[in-house]
């Protein structure tokens, strides 16, 4: 299957997890095709045609961001309200991303306990990145998992290593 990692972070120069995750998988070059929203849009003027071709072209897509205030970064908002359209990625004559399998990799600036019930945050990651997931159901693409890193604001060199590790596994996994 061909995989496409869409990366939506706004300053990836900056970031520990996300760069590392970038990095990583641009050594798989067999196994992902690597798109970075802000560095392709640095004015925030999408190419929906060439996004939406690019799309078409791989089998799974996985959304690579930073959770930024408990949400995703604004670039992927405005990616997926401009390139998912009515009657292409969805409606009664539009299905371009029907059955294709999407996948979330989220850093996260917190302990995992900080998402609980009991925790400061009050929700799960999950019910966090539920609009991510119900907008998979809705252009009847397939959820195919959640790779998570917690702490990232916290993390050690070797931590990210060896997340950067799993991130892969995580991506080989999904062809299995």
């Amino acid at each position: 299957m061909s995989t496409l990692v869409i990366i939506a972070h706004p300053d990836i120069t900056n970031s520990t997890v996300n760069k590392k995750w970038r990095d990583a998988l641009s050594e798989q070059e067999d196994l992902v095709t690597i798109h970075e929203l802000y560095p392709e849009y640095p004015h925030g003027k999408i190419d929906v045609e060439r996004e939406q071709k690019l799309l078409e072209a791989h089998d799974r897509i996985i959304f690579q961001y930073p959770l930024y205030w408990y949400s995703s970064p604004p670039m992927l908002k405005q990616y997926l309200d401009e390139v998912f359209t009515y009657g292409w990625a969805y409606g009664s004559t539009g299905n371009a991303l029907a059955d294709k399998d999407f996948a979330i990799a989220v850093s996260i600036g917190s302990a995992p306990e900080s998402y609980t019930s009991e925790g400061n945050v009050k929700y799960s990651v999950e019910t966090l990145l539920s609009p991510m997931i119900a907008t998979t159901r809705f252009v009847k693409a397939n959820f195919a998992g959640i790779h998570k890193l917690y702490g990232a604001l916290n993390i050690t060199p070797s931590q990210v290593e060896e997340n950067a590790k799993d991130y892969i596994e995580f991506i080989k996994q999904l062809d299995k």
